[in-house]
């Protein structure tokens, strides 16, 4: 079986434990969080609103997006072997692309959503029927997973120096492209224009719904919606700008050939903190939600002491 090898956080042992704990906080605080959205947005019926359904997805994404990369990394530092099948290595392109495509496509959802809420309210239940917000996670979900197709694809196409180290702690497709044994990127290239292309037409959508969002709400005589508002938003915009930024960064920049602590830092903005802090920005600040979470943990606080 052909082996692929990972770069490794630290060659120091207490440096690799270290790492290894700060990830499983990382990886426990975001299983908590995406898990108690979907189970509180699953289970409470005053959450089915087109905005909760929205957020179970994204949950649900996030939930997968950090599997993919953080327990191996875990593991890796751990058991101080960093190497992956070469399957593996496809198989974790396609999902890390995949479900960072889709995630910029929920957002932008997301943003269009409370772009109607706020500035339509009056035609928001005719415009986001139930139907028509299965059919934008279809498509959310069909447009990242046709990406993830098309990256995997053209950068596997290439043939690939396998005995060379992956200067990265997950098979990301540029620190692959430097494996290859041909300078003829055309493929890749172009898979990463494409992509690029629709992730900030994507951004250009959310920071445009805000915008009218911000200008709507600056109409209202009550400053307490003004400053909801504010509070709401200019967090998500924050994330997603990191979010794209950082994956921007990463994509775009020339990778150097020897192994660079910012590259590391740089993929963890976009892989590990989107799925770390989106349940804290997007869910746990709304008063729905906390309101059915402490329903929930009520609940199951005083279901012994009735028996």
């Amino acid at each position: 079986m052909t082996i692929l090898h990972l770069m490794a956080f630290s060659v120091i042992r207490w440096q690799q434990l270290m790492s290894s704990v700060i990830f499983l906080l990382i990886f426990l605080m975001a299983l908590a969080g995406n898990l108690l959205i979907i189970m509180v947005s699953t289970f409470d019926h005053q959450l089915q609103k087109p905005m909760y359904f929205f957020l179970q997805h994204l949950a649900f994404l996030d939930l997968c997006y950090i599997l993919v990369t953080v327990p191996k990394a875990i593991m890796d530092n751990l058991t101080k072997n960093s190497s992956i099948s070469f399957w593996g290595c496809i198989l974790q392109v396609f999902l890390v692309v995949s479900l960072a495509c889709t995630e910029m496509s929920l957002l932008t959802v997301m943003s269009y959503d409370r772009y109607v809420a706020i500035c339509f309210p009056l035609h928001y239940e005719v415009i986001m029927k139930r139907g028509t917000c299965i059919k934008m996670a279809v498509y959310s979900w069909l447009s990242g997973g046709m990406s993830g197709i098309l990256h995997t694809a053209t950068i596997f196409s290439l043939p690939l120096d396998v005995s060379r180290v992956v200067h990265q702690f997950f098979c990301e497709i540029p620190h692959l492209l430097r494996l290859s044994c041909t300078d003829d990127y055309l493929g890749e290239v172009g898979a990463v224009a494409i992509t690029s292309s629709l992730s900030f037409a994507c951004f250009f959508t959310i920071v445009l719904s805000y915008t009218h969002i911000f200008s709507t709400v600056r109409k209202m005589c009550s400053a307490m919606p003004q400053s909801k508002a504010f509070s709401t938003c200019v967090p998500h915009l924050v994330v997603v700008t990191l979010f794209l930024g950082s994956a921007a960064v990463a994509y775009l920049k020339p990778v150097e050939d020897k192994p660079s602590s910012f590259d590391l830092l740089v993929s963890m903005f976009y892989t590990v903190v989107p799925p770390t802090l989106n349940p804290i920005i997007y869910s746990l600040r709304n008063k729905d939600i906390k309101a059915a979470v402490q329903k929930y943990l009520n609940i199951i606080s005083f279901s012994p002491l009735a028996c």
